[in-house]
């Protein structure tokens, strides 16, 4: 196999016909050893991140990893190797290491390749790589003219835990031997700032970053800067509450994150090992009926697009729960079979994903969703990783502000709220048209219509 010159693709020391033989000669040589089955991907990646720190450059990092990963199958048992050598002795060593693994390890009678009518044929391009020929010089301005937008907003932004700027790409093959072959090149860039207002005892962080598959989509240095430094200036005075219920309205980023709850307890992993709140949860109504989820591998440029999964089964658009109802789960090949399924396409899990309310308008901004709240809690952030997937019961560190008949009264701090997600997604009120990305989620503010507040 020839090595292409660094050149031959932006970015890239390997090419995509480069991968495509060292992927067919892994196969080759795994159905040589007498493997009934086998996969194989290679990928290569890379990038550039810069950080600063009042106005003085910190690091400088670039990186660049490549890897084969091979999975063989003798039957019912699998195994699972791994190279970065990609020359011909490696990759050999690398196939016969996964198929001695394979011969001596138990049986699973759901082990298997996808079947061959889930594979993927057709593989539309959603304009997914973007590269950025940008210098370690260009991303430090970059992150100082950020960092000093944020400083220069209020003379009470008196510190910085430093700003950053990203930019990274990458590209992969697959192939395996139910006929599917293919691969595509991907790209993220980001910058972020987290700014400090106050002092001694009164201070208070808080951060802000934008990230796009094109560059040329990235907010500007000085609008992340001066968000950045306004969110944690609202912050200052914070106090803290005494202990109540109340509705609770989850910002739209933090709104993601309870999306991606309810997603973990429909995918495939927790239902058949039954960790999880909501199995048999299929056609029950599990939100109000005025909500919706819809799934979108196929959106351009989008965070969470692909034409296939991790296993080559094709991607399609699909309402995953309409009028409160879950229409389906999240499920791999494997899942799947262990739940007596067919797969969804989500191995390596979900795309992109639209939480919405059949009720929301146009105009439901932050503004008027505080009015909607009336008097309750409005959380900026979470602290801690507080869900039990098995039972449900919810609880985190919380920090925002105390909203009175529609409008902020003050910001608190060092509380925590606590419920239990079912009754959580069940109460769920309104749902913001302040909507906000994150990676596959896409979701506006979320509002609660009762929580507990544990606070002095």
């Amino acid at each position: 196999m020839k090595k292409p010159s660094p050149a031959a693709l932006s970015g890239f020391a390997y090419s995509r016909p480069f991968f495509e033989e060292l992927v067919d000669s892994a196969l080759a040589h795994a159905r040589k050893l007498g493997a009934s089955d086998a996969g194989a991907e290679a990928s290569e990646g890379c990038g550039l991140s810069v950080s600063v720190r009042k106005g003085e450059l910190e690091t400088v990092e670039r990186n660049r990893d490549k890897s084969l990963g091979v999975t063989v199958y003798s039957g019912n048992r699998r195994g699972n190797a791994s190279t970065s050598d990609f020359s011909p002795e490696a990759v050999r060593q690398t196939v016969q290491a996964a198929w001695d693994i394979a011969r001596f390890t138990a049986e699973d009678p759901v082990a298997g390749l996808p079947d061959e009518q889930d594979i993927a044929q057709a593989q539309p391009d959603l304009d997914l790589f973007h590269p950025w020929a940008l210098t370690s010089e260009q991303a430090a301005t970059m992150a100082m003219e950020c960092e000093a937008a944020a400083l220069s907003t209020d003379r009470r932004i008196t510190n910085s835990e430093g700003a950053g700027v990203s930019a990274q790409q990458s590209h992969f093959f697959s192939a395996h031997t139910h006929g599917f072959r293919g691969g595509y090149a991907s790209s993220r860039h980001s910058m972020s700032v987290a700014p400090i207002a106050g002092r001694g005892d009164g201070m208070q962080r808080d951060a802000w970053y934008t990230s796009m598959r094109n560059a040329a989509d990235l907010a500007s240095p000085q609008a992340v800067g001066r968000y950045a430094a306004q969110r944690a200036l609202s912050r200052l005075k914070s106090r803290k509450i005494k202990t109540t219920q109340c509705p609770v309205l989850f910002e739209s980023p933090l709104a993601a994150g309870l999306l991606g709850a309810f997603v973990q307890a429909v995918s495939g992993g927790a239902l058949y090992r039954k960790s999880s709140f909501l199995i048999d949860s299929l056609g029950k109504k599990v939100l109000p009926g005025h909500v919706d989820l819809f799934e979108d591998p196929f959106v351009p440029r989008g965070k969470g697009s692909s034409p296939f999964d991790e296993e080559g089964v094709r991607a399609a658009p699909r309402q995953v729960v309409e009028g409160g109802r879950v229409q389906g789960y999240f499920l791999s090949t494997y899942s799947a079979r262990k739940l007596g399924m067919k797969t969804t396409g989500n191995a390596g899990g979900s795309h992109n994903l639209t939480l919405s309310s059949r009720l929301t308008r146009p105009t439901d901004d932050l503004d008027e969703m505080l009015r909607k709240l009336g008097t309750g809690l409005f959380v900026i952030e979470l602290m801690g990783s507080g869900v039990n997937y098995v039972t449900g019961d919810y609880s985190r560190g919380a920090s925002g502000f105390w909203v009175e008949n529609g409008r902020i009264a003050y910001p608190v701090q060092e509380i925590t709220i606590a419920g239990n997600m079912r009754d959580m997604l069940k109460g769920i009120q309104a749902i913001g048209a302040d909507t906000y990305n994150y990676g596959a989620k896409t979701v506006g503010s979320i509002l609660i219509d009762r929580m507990k507040v544990a606070g002095s």
